[in-house]
């Protein structure tokens, strides 16, 4: 029999500790509030087992939760280990339940929703419209913890052969997507849509290099890029502006044109965009050489936009063909903006003794494998700036100054 009887423990007022008997206790607190404890010994050690607190868990209700705990360790078992496998096991029930409410789709549609603020609207509809056409209709209405490594290879195999860019883009899509599920606690274990050390060991790993290597951009040879730079200087206007921005910093064009002022730190010389805005999902930071700096300097804001380049559509920003309509005006009806960067390109390797990594990286290329990027986590930003420093004197140096001597032109 026990030592406390129900209207004692409901009287009890004073702090401290009251004990029934065979290991059950009421701790009372100064301020008021009333737990139980089942104290026990396992294998030498004390362990101390909440039962709950008065008057939720009444004194009839506990000595039979202690009861049940003596059981346990008369046969051996830890009570309190059990009780916490037993907690473990209900909420990844729980776990389980929530992530098979939400589809891989509305998994999908969340993550545009969250990562695609910044997005122009084609490239919004196009994310969404790949899903659609090849993921959706495979593994669509399944639950993040339900896609494994045959799902994927069964949406992917179809077209890794005939579509391989697409393909590998759609990979990357649901690699996203299963990530920001893991974050939420939607699923565990490796991602089945990853690349390296997995999905490259499935998919033909010459197919994704060739499609790499069929997708050229029209570009402009880099002999003429000082000429087209100078006659755009000669164009006060936004779009000339952001096509210069993006010759000198070889950005992609949609960067440029939901480029933000808070992004930009022109004292320092330095554009950092985040990670949501590049394209490997990592944040960046560009070197701005200083006849960059001294355009943007040159920009006169839009009050109540955060824009560089803002406009009046749905986006906020200045339209996504306005460049290409720029150069197309100007008669270069044969060069894309992204061709730009190839320009540069070519202009490193021909011009240049920076090494290739470089070069890449100053691309936003990081071609270090995983163990090596693990140790050298640099960005290499001050070689960098030196290299873009090199390329905006090249580029905005008038034609005439531009004069050969022997392989190399030189200022």
């Amino acid at each position: 029999m026990g030592k406390l009887n129900p209207k004692q423990v409901e009287n009890l007022a004073e702090a401290g500790t009251y004990e029934d008997g065979d290991g059950l206790r009421l701790d009372v607190k100064s301020s008021g509030s009333k737990s139980w404890t089942f104290r026990y010994q396992m294998d030498g050690r004390r362990r101390e087992m909440g039962l709950g607190k008065y008057p939720s868990v009444p004194l009839k209700l506990a000595r039979q939760l202690a009861a049940d705990a003596r059981k346990l360790l008369a046969s051996g078992a830890d009570p309190l280990a059990i009780r916490d496998a037993e907690r473990a096991a209900k909420r990844e029930a729980e776990r389980q339940a929530a992530a098979r409410q939400l589809s891989f789709q509305m998994l999908a549609t969340d993550y545009q929703a969250a990562h695609g603020t910044s997005w122009s609207e084609k490239w919004r509809k196009g994310w969404l419209r790949k899903l659609d056409l090849y993921a959706f209709p495979i593994i669509g209405r399944l639950s993040a913890d339900a896609i494994q490594t045959e799902h994927i290879l069964k949406v992917l195999s179809p077209i890794w052969a005939t579509k391989t860019r697409t393909a590998d883009e759609v990979r990357g899509q649901i690699e996203q997507i299963l990530d920001a599920a893991k974050a939420r606690g939607l699923r565990e274990g490796d991602n089945p849509a990853r690349w390296r050390g997995h999905l490259a060991n499935l998919l033909s790993k010459a197919e994704k290099k060739k499609a790499r290597q069929r997708q050229h951009f029209p570009a402009m040879d880099w002999r003429d890029i000082p000429k087209l730079m100078a006659k755009l200087s000669t164009l006060p206007n936004r779009d000339s502006v952001a096509a210069r921005l993006l010759i000198l910093t070889g950005a992609r064009s949609h960067m440029i044109h939901f480029a933000q002022w808070s992004e930009f730190d022109l004292q320092a010389g330095i554009w950092s965009l985040p990670a949501e805005r590049m394209k490997m999902r990592k944040p960046f930071d560009i070197p701005l050489a200083m006849e960059a700096v001294e355009m943007l300097q040159g920009i006169i804001r839009t009050e109540g936009s955060p824009y560089l380049f803002p406009g009046q559509g749905k986006s906020g920003v200045m339209h996504a063909n306005s460049i290409r309509k720029l150069l197309h005006n100007l008669g270069h009806d044969d060069i894309t903006r992204h061709g730009f960067r190839s320009s540069f390109r070519d202009w490193a390797n021909e011009r240049t003794h920076y090494p290739r990594e470089l070069c890449e990286m100053a691309l936003a290329h990081d071609e270090r494998g995983q163990t090596e990027a693990a140790y050298s986590r640099s960005d290499f930003l001050e070689k960098r700036r030196a290299l873009m420093a090199d390329w905006a004197r090249y580029a905005t140096t008038p034609p005439a100054d531009n004069i050969v001597i022997g392989d190399f032109k030189r200022r």
